[in-house]
Parts: C-alpha cells; sequence; structure tokens
C-alpha cells in the first residue's frame, strides 16, 4: 500500500475481584505508571486467549500451531495423504523435511524450539517428502509461504534462521487500571468432609491474591503489513482480531473469581497516519468512591480531542459501543479497511 493504514482499538473494561494474570509469585500482575501502582494484565496473556478464540471462529487452516511436535504433525499428513505409509517411513520422511527445511530435530523426535507454523506450511513439506524433493530451496519457501492468519498478525521469529520470519502486523499493549490499585488477600479454608463432629478445624487453608480494576486496553493492527502477508483476506483479519481483542478474557483463577466481564466502552478509529496510544489519558490516577469508569470514559474522550488537535490527525474514521452496537462496528471496520484496500489496489 502507498499510505500507511491502521486500525487502533480502544478498550475500558471494569474487571471486579480477580487475578487474571500471576507473576512468578502468584501475585496479580502490577506497574507503576504515573507514579502509583496499576493493576496489569500482560499482552502474552491477552494475545494467548485471542489465538484460542480463533481456534473457535475460524476454520482449522486459517489458525496456526505453536509446538515443537512438528516432526509429528508432518509426519501425521504424510499418512494422511498415503495411508499405505507405515509410521516408521513417515516419521523418517518428517524429520528428513524439517532438516532440509532448516529446522533442527533432537534426539527426542521433536524440534529443539517451539514452532509456529500454518497447516498449509505443514503439508507443502509433506507434499515436497512424498514427492522425493531434494532441493533445500523448495522446503524453505514452503516453509516461508502461506502464513495462517494469527501468524500474520502476531509473527514469527526463528533466531537459528531469520529467514523464516514474519514480521507481526499487530500489537497490544499491556493493559493498566486508570486508577491506582491495592492488591488484597482471599483468606479461605477446606473442610474435610469425612471429619467426625468431634474433630473439629479445617483440612486446609490458604490465601489467594487479587484486585479489582478498570483497565485501559489498546492494539493495534498495520493493515499494509497485514495485506502484504494475507492479501484479500486482510480485511476480514482486522475483523477477527478486533472481535477476539474486544470478547477475550485471560482465564487466571477463572474458577476462584468468575470474573469474566465484556467491555464498557469501545473506540475503534481507522487512522492514515500512525498508531496512537491513548494511555495517557491516565497518567494521573483517576480517583474517586463512586466508581471509575464515567470519569475515565471522559478522561479519554477529553485526551483523545486533545491529541488530535495538538499533535496527530484526526481519525479517518471512528467507531463509538454505544453509538452502534457491537456487530455493526466490527462489519464497519471490515467495509472500511477493504474500501481503502481497493482504492489503493493493495499497493
Amino acid at each position: 500500500m502507498k499510505n500507511n493504514l491502521y486500525v487502533d482499538i480502544h478498550v475500558l473494561q471494569n474487571v471486579p475481584p480477580s487475578c487474571i494474570n500471576r507473576d512468578d509469585t502468584g501475585s496479580p500482575k502490577t506497574a507503576k505508571y504515573g507514579g502509583a501502582v496499576r493493576a496489569r494484565v500482560s499482552s502474552q496473556a491477552w494475545k494467548h486467549e485471542m489465538r484460542k478464540r480463533f481456534g473457535e471462529i475460524l476454520d482449522k487452516d486459517m489458525v496456526g500451531v505453536r509446538t515443537k511436535k512438528v516432526p509429528q504433525m508432518v509426519a501425521d499428513l504424510i499418512k494422511e495423504a498415503d495411508s499405505s505409509i507405515e509410521d516408521e517411513k513417515a516419521n523418517k520422511l518428517a524429520q528428513k523435511a524439517l532438516e532440509n527445511a532448516g529446522i533442527k530435530i533432537d534426539k527426542n523426535g521433536v524440534s529443539s524450539v517451539l514452532m509456529f507454523f500454518s497447516t498449509a506450511q505443514a503439508e507443502a513439506l509433506a507434499r515436497l517428502s512424498m514427492e522425493g524433493c531434494t532441493d533445500k530451496k523448495e522446503y524453505k519457501k514452503a516453509w516461508s509461504a502461506a502464513p495462517s492468519l494469527d501468524m500474520a498478525l502476531f509473527g514469527r521469529m526463528v533466531a537459528a534462521d531469520p529467514s523464516l520470519n514474519f514480521d507481526a502486523a499487530a500489537q497490544v499493549a499491556h493493559a493498566v487500571s486508570t486508577h491506582a490499585v491495592h492488591n488484597e488477600y482471599d483468606y479461605f479454608t477446606a473442610v474435610d468432609d469425612l471429619n467426625r463432629d468431634e474433630e473439629s478445624g479445617a483440612g486446609h487453608l490458604g490465601t489467594v491474591e487479587f484486585n479489582s480494576a478498570t483497565l485501559y486496553r489498546y492494539a493495534t493492527v498495520n493493515v499494509a503489513e497485514l495485506w502484504k502477508n494475507l492479501g484479500d483476506q486482510a480485511a476480514d483479519a482486522v475483523k477477527y482480531f478486533a472481535e477476539a481483542f474486544i470478547k477475550t478474557m485471560p482465564t487466571g483463577k477463572q474458577n476462584t473469581f468468575a470474573n469474566r466481564t465484556l467491555p464498557d466502552f469501545v473506540y475503534i478509529t481507522l487512522r492514515t497516519d500512525q498508531p496512537v496510544n491513548l494511555v495517557g489519558a491516565f497518567e494521573k490516577p483517576v480517583s474517586g468512591t463512586n466508581g471509575y469508569l464515567e470519569e475515565s470514559e471522559k478522561r479519554f474522550r477529553e485526551y483523545a480531542a486533545a491529541v488530535y488537535r495538538k499533535f496527530a490527525c484526526e481519525p479517518e474514521k471512528t467507531w463509538k459501543f454505544g453509538e452502534m452496537d457491537l456487530s455493526r462496528i466490527l462489519e464497519g471496520v471490515q467495509c472500511a479497511v477493504r474500501e481503502k484496500l481497493s482504492e489503493s489496489g493493495g499497493e
């Protein structure tokens, strides 16, 4: 594409007492911003849930696989294509195909690192191996073509061979609370059901750390980069990405807190200059005892207007939850992106 084109997604979401994303000590993740401790949910946690969502709403061929068991998957595809091939031969063909593609296989018959690949890429490797191809360039080409939708969005890094990398078309920010938080502790006990009446006391004691927050969440999609890898599927991918980002939530301690909520405010923009994260609206923590959402939304709108007035261009198009329902927003974004791509001829 000749022009820059970005889709920015901004979300405000209330989350009740929860521990949806923990650090190495089991505490809810936090970050200091604007001099105050904020609740935080890592981008990795949210992207993991988004990839799971893709698996639910998209065809299998559109979703990638991240695993060390690449040889087994390729071997299964070989046997699926020709049932007369025995397991041992299929495994040897698969391992040879991956070695030709530059993927190291360890003594346990798995790749030395987690690999992210599409079904189409695995099928191409299986086909080349069954055809008896010995040209390593063809195997590399197969491993580098036909990325899945989530691979085009989130990227792929192969440290051992950068030629196999895919640049991510999407960026997801760590979610942070619009206000300061103080982690709390839930003290709980479990009763031994077989205790007799004279046996008092709990069978188990413990604590769970938690907090509650109004989160600001942000993500952006570089449509030009997405089009480069997905072509005509780019507009659909933006819609699927937006839907997954808006509707998912990491599931840490979900059974304990049943904290699953949906966003209270969604604001999506189509920009032709650059992505703009508007977290600065909350550099000064929102305060008060009557809830944070109303003030957070007010702060967000005022800050966005100031940024557009002083620094960045007004978005080419905007969609706001409340003015229309989510399904219409997603369709509107999809159509606007497709129209822009059509205007530029995909260049």
